[in-house]
């Protein structure tokens, strides 16, 4: 286990006192910067010092932005590895009329980028919904420079059109395409090297599947693992290591179990979730980041990810696949929607009501 000395001494503690923001998704950085996302449909930001007073708008789309289900609105953001150059960016959110979920490209003016043009939107993709929840949402650049995209299976419960073992739909998949020239029709090319391009009626978008709503994920900036938070249904929560092609089992699964079945299920060909937490625990896993600070070294190598309805914050550490630790670090009461990573590698801690948190040693 985590020494529980250590567990004993962490603790989240609020940034930025003097700003208030509603319903937090997001939040990203440049040198110079900070950029959050309110569910709703804004994102704001802010100079990176120590007790900023004021956020601006970046960019309001709330217009075009459907929050109307618990699950939909502006879900995810990514800055594009030439931002402070180029000052491309990409959103995730969700519209109505038809219902659908959006991944497009915005652009800010560099190289002082504090403010966006609603008339740059560039479409990249749009997703049929069939239903309001369920949406995934996390938008993220990996080490190879593709920009990786998660989908939930398109919602109500236990996936009634079978979407997330059905390689003929982006839903219940996390989807890997490069952007990197993309053109004025918001044409994206799908890397040669993904896993389904060669599959008959497959979507060559998608990276891995299986997934039932994975909410938030990340990348490991050491070994360049990607983690993902797969939200359950209504007994497990889990977190996975997703290689590429694998198939994580919703939904025949639901964490290592069989889903909806006495009988069994053959779950062969899946990847089971490296950890796994009852409802007895909470009801939402976040999805966080392996910890690559220097704050505090004995947490070096350890993913965080914490549960929505709990306020729980827990460290792993695996080995071969295998989790060889696992320990409760932080009670906090919190409302957690997602994390971010500080380019020196320490987590900050968003919560609903609006509040930025970051995770650090407790004072005695």
């Amino acid at each position: 286990m985590l020494t529980p000395k250590l567990t004993e001494n962490l603790a989240v503690r609020q940034r930025f006192q003097n700003l208030a923001f509603s319903r937090l998704t997001n939040l990203v950085r440049t040198d110079g910067r900070f950029f959050v996302t309110e569910q709703s449909g804004r994102v704001m930001t802010f100079p990176r010092e120590a007790s900023p007073t004021e956020a601006t708008v970046f960019l309001d789309i709330q217009d075009r932005v459907s929050d109307a289900g618990n699950e939909e609105g502006l879900l995810g953001l990514a800055l594009d590895p030439a931002f402070a150059r180029n000052g491309h960016f990409y959103i995730y959110y969700s519209a109505d009329n038809p219902r659908r979920s959006l991944i497009s490209r915005f652009t800010a003016t560099v190289p002082n980028p504090t403010t966006a043009g609603l008339g740059s939107e560039l479409i990249v993709m749009e997703i049929p919904q069939p239903f309001e929840n369920h949406n995934g949402g996390q938008l993220a650049f990996g080490p190879d420079g593709m920009l990786y995209i998660s989908l939930g299976d398109g919602g109500l419960g236990g996936d009634p059109q079978g979407n997330g073992q059905d390689l003929s739909t982006l839903l219940g998949s996390i989807l890997r395409i490069d952007v990197s020239e993309l053109g004025q029709d918001g044409k994206y090319r799908i890397p040669p090297d993904n896993p389904f391009v060669d599959v008959p009626d497959a979507k060559g978008e998608i990276w891995a599947y299986g997934f039932r709503n994975p909410w938030r994920f990340s990348f490991d900036r050491q070994s360049g693992d990607l983690w993902v938070g797969d939200v359950g249904q209504n007994s497990y929560e889990e977190v996975n290591l997703v290689v590429r092609g694998g198939n994580y089992g919703w939904n025949i699964l639901e964490g290592a179990h069989c889903y909806a079945s006495s009988a069994g299920c053959d779950g062969s060909g899946t990847i089971l979730p490296v950890n796994e937490y009852g409802a007895n625990k909470g009801c939402s896993v976040i999805g966080g980041y392996v910890y690559r600070g220097e704050s505090i070294p004995s947490l070096a190598g350890t993913y965080l990810y914490a549960d929505f309805c709990s306020g729980d914050i827990y460290g792993i550490r695996v080995d071969g696949g295998k989790v060889v630790e696992h320990e409760l670090l932080v009670d906090s009461s919190l409302r957690i929607t997602s994390f971010a990573e500080a380019e020196n590698g320490e987590i900050y801690v968003l919560s609903l009501d609006g509040g930025i948190f970051e995770f650090l040693r407790a004072v005695p």
